[in-house]
C-alpha cells in the first residue's frame, strides 16, 4: 500500500469494491419497470425515445472511461472517485427532477459519466494493492457480486414504483451514490503515491489511443466488442416493451429480466473456465456462431 492509513480487512475490502463496481448495473437496470411510467409523467409521446433514458447512461459511461484513468494517474485515485460520485449525484437531482425527456436525458448522461470514475479505478486499486492470486481473487469476488446486481436490480425498480413512484429509484441511486463516496472517504487509503503520479493532458490520451489503433489484433477485438455490446444496449433499452408490452407480463418483467441476467452472468463465469482450455479466438469464434443461429432462430 502506498498509504499510512492501514489497509482494510478482505471482506470490507472487497464488499466497497462491490459496490463501487455495482452502481452502473443497478443504475442502468433499477428503472427499467419504471420506463414507461417515466416517459407518461414526462409525456413522451413516441414509446422509443423512453429507450434513450438507458442508452444515454452509456453515452456518459463511454466519455467518462476516456478520461476517468489517466485522471486517476494524474491526482490520484480518491480525488477521481470523489469527483465521479459528485457528478453522478448531480445528474440524480437532475433526473428526479426533470420535467421534460431532455432535462432527463442530461441528468443520465451525468450520472454515466460520473460512474465511469468507480467502475474504472476499482481495477486500479485492486492492481495498486495486490497482485498475482490475491489480485485475481479479488477481482473474482468482486465480479461474482456484480453479476448478481442486474438479476435483482429491476425486482429492486418494481418493488420501489408500487409504494411511491418512479422518482424514489432516482433517490435510492443517491443514496447508495452517498453511502458509498462516504465509506470510500472514511476507509479507503490513497493506493497511488504522489511519485507515481503523470501529469494529465490530452497528449498523453491521444498517444494511448494511436498506440492501441497501432496493433490490428486490438483494434479487431475493439470492434466486435463494440457490436456485441451495441446488443446488448439496444436489449436492454427495449427489454420492458419486449417483456410488458409484446409479452404483456406486467409485474413479473422483473423475474423474467432477473433470470436472463442470471443466464448472462453464468456465462461470464463459464467463459472465465473454458477461456483457459480452448483459446480466446476459438471460444469467440464459437459464441459469434451461435449467437448468430440464436438470433435468426
Amino acid at each position: 500500500m502506498n498509504s499510512q492509513r492501514k489497509p482494510l480487512a478482505f471482506a470490507e475490502f472487497v464488499s466497497l469494491l462491490a459496490l463501487m463496481i455495482s452502481m452502473v448495473a443497478m443504475a442502468t437496470d433499477i428503472m427499467l419497470p419504471a420506463l414507461g411510467i417515466i416517459g407518461s409523467d414526462l409525456q413522451v409521446t413516441d414509446p422509443n425515445h423512453t429507450q434513450l433514458i438507458v442508452s444515454s447512461l452509456f453515452v456518459g459511461l463511454a466519455v467518462g472511461q476516456l478520461f476517468a484513468g489517466p485522471l486517476s494517474d494524474s491526482i490520484g485515485r480518491k480525488p477521481t472517485i470523489y469527483i465521479g460520485y459528485i457528478i453522478f449525484i448531480i445528474g440524480c437531482v437532475l433526473s428526479v427532477s426533470a420535467t421534460s425527456l431532455e432535462l432527463m436525458l442530461v441528468g443520465r448522461i451525468l450520472q454515466g459519466l460520473g460512474a465511469a470514475a468507480p467502475r474504472v479505478i476499482t481495477t486500479a486499486i485492486v492492481r495498486d494493492s495486490h497482485e498475482g492470486r490475491a489480485m485475481a481473487r479479488i477481482i473474482s469476488i468482486t465480479m461474482a457480486i456484480f453479476i448478481l446486481v442486474p438479476a435483482i436490480a429491476p425486482s429492486i425498480g418494481q418493488g420501489l414504483i408500487m409504494l411511491a413512484d418512479w422518482h424514489v429509484t432516482f433517490y435510492f441511486l443517491m443514496a447508495m451514490a452517498f453511502i458509498g463516496l462516504v465509506w470510500f472517504w472514511l476507509r479507503q487509503p490513497e493506493t497511488l503515491a504522489a511519485e507515481n503520479r503523470h501529469p494529465f493532458t490530452i497528449t498523453r490520451i491521444i498517444i494511448g489511443i494511436r498506440e492501441i489503433c497501432s496493433y490490428r489484433t486490438a483494434v479487431g477485438y475493439t470492434l466486435s466488442a463494440g457490436f456485441i455490446y451495441g446488443v446488448f444496449v439496444g436489449y436492454l433499452s427495449s427489454a420492458r416493451q419486449v417483456f410488458q408490452t409484446t409479452y404483456q407480463l406486467g409485474p413479473l418483467f422483473a423475474l423474467f429480466f432477473g433470470m436472463a441476467a442470471l443466464a448472462i452472468g453464468s456465462a461470464s463465469v463459464c467463459n472465465s473456465r473454458l477461456v483457459m482450455r480452448l483459446g480466446m479466438r476459438l471460444l469467440s469464434r464459437r459464441a459469434l456462431i451461435s449467437l448468430s443461429v440464436l438470433s435468426v432462430a
